[in-house]
């Protein structure tokens, strides 16, 4: 398997390709959005304006199926937001990768980013093969750090707009049922990070094998490829909607529940 260039910054290690991939995943996000919207026109409109108005209704119907319909128009862009972020990052290492060899040690701005350690991990004494390129969801620390991020919203949701029935919800339907709607709660993010991290990486890991074969796995290539632009769209799905279920079910009471 490749390594990653790490930079050890303030007892933080940073995975250079992940960092780099988040960074790429946000422009094309932001630049699709922006094309789409920059020459508006009801009558005439363009392919890219009609592409962002079918995701608009689409994230739309999303969270009406989780919540009443006079809920959903604060979650718009928030469920735009993840579904074309996660989808354009689960697919970021399909295309390509960027693979390079280090028999010595390599410094960025003063800081060790192939240290000596790993060249002498590395088998075959032909130094290092460090991996650039990968989809920043292949990474856990990103996936949790997604899910991290839903489960402070979705609790300052909870607390700000639900207040009595969101803390109420932790001792039903008995008071000693307390602990394990904790657990429940908890698990929550980390089977959201779990299922979407393990999915891509195990795609990618998929490919990295496919490749050992040289160009008699070319078919078999092609044909994962194809397959993995629909996981990554399932994995897209299924985060932006569970996102809106949690956010939901913290947020919205129904009378006589």
């Amino acid at each position: 398997m490749h390594k990653f260039p790490v930079l050890q910054l303030g007892g933080l290690n940073i995975d250079i390709s992940t960092f780099l991939a988040i960074i790429v995943t946000c422009v094309i996000v932001f630049i699709l959005a922006r094309l789409s919207v920059r020459n508006l026109s009801v009558t005439n409109p363009s392919k890219m304006q009609n592409f962002l108005e079918w995701v608009v209704e689409f994230v739309h119907n999303i969270i009406a199926s989780t919540m009443p319909l006079n809920r959903v128009k604060p979650y718009i862009s928030l469920g735009m937001t993840l579904i074309m972020f996660i989808f354009v990052a689960n697919l970021l290492g399909l295309p390509f990768g960027i693979v390079t060899t280090h028999d010595q040690p390599l410094t960025l701005f003063g800081y060790t980013i192939v240290s000596e350690e790993m060249i002498k991990s590395a088998h075959g004494g032909h130094g290092v093969e460090v991996a650039w390129w990968k989809s920043p969801t292949a990474d856990v620390s990103v996936t949790f750090g997604l899910a991290v991020i839903i489960f402070v919203l979705t609790h300052y949701l909870g607390l700000k707009l639900n207040t009595k029935h969101y803390l109420k919800h932790y001792f039903e339907p008995f008071w000693f049922f307390f602990p394990l709607n904790v657990i429940k709660e908890i698990s929550k993010p980390l089977t959201l990070g779990l299922r979407l991290y393990a999915n891509i990486f195990a795609g990618e890991v998929l490919i990295a094998t496919i490749l050992m074969a040289g160009i008699f796995g070319t078919p078999l290539l092609i044909a994962w490829q194809g397959f993995s632009i629909f996981v990554g769209a399932i994995q897209a799905f299924l985060f932006t909607i569970l996102t809106m279920v949690y956010i939901s079910q913290a947020t919205v009471h129904e009378e006589g529940h």
